[in-house]
């Protein structure tokens, strides 16, 4: 796994929305990522709007996003991003924790930890 340059480890998320700000993506890759972004979006509280703050590098350095273990259908989603990550050739690994660092934002599917290293890396 690559380190980001804000020093964690990013999420599929990172890497998938890197590689289309990046322009990488065909257009069938970027329709896939738009929409599946787009249905989370919709489906789920993003961390900072509730909290603005909780990715600030300056205020939480290493700030990472978790799903929960009960937010199966959120996580049976994440295929498609990995299958993305995969044409591309970004390297990554699934990572379970039950205790991922300490808890900046939580809600019913997902927490943002401060971590510096992910377990098992």
């Amino acid at each position: 796994m690559v380190r980001h340059p804000r020093g964690h480890f990013p999420g599929v998320f990172v890497l998938a929305n890197e590689l289309a700000a990046q322009g990488r993506l065909s257009e069938e890759q970027y329709r896939f990522w738009r929409a599946a972004n787009d249905w989370y979006d919709a489906h789920y509280p993003n961390p900072s709007r509730v909290d603005p703050s909780v990715y600030d590098p300056a205020v939480h350095p290493g700030a990472v996003a978790w799903f929960k273990a009960s937010a199966r259908e959120l996580i049976a989603r994440v295929d498609g991003y990995l299958e993305l990550l995969a044409a591309h050739g970004v390297e990554c690994r699934r990572l379970e924790s039950s205790d991922p660092g300490r808890i900046l934002y939580e809600d019913a599917y997902q927490v943002v930890v401060a971590a510096e290293e992910p377990p098992g890396a």
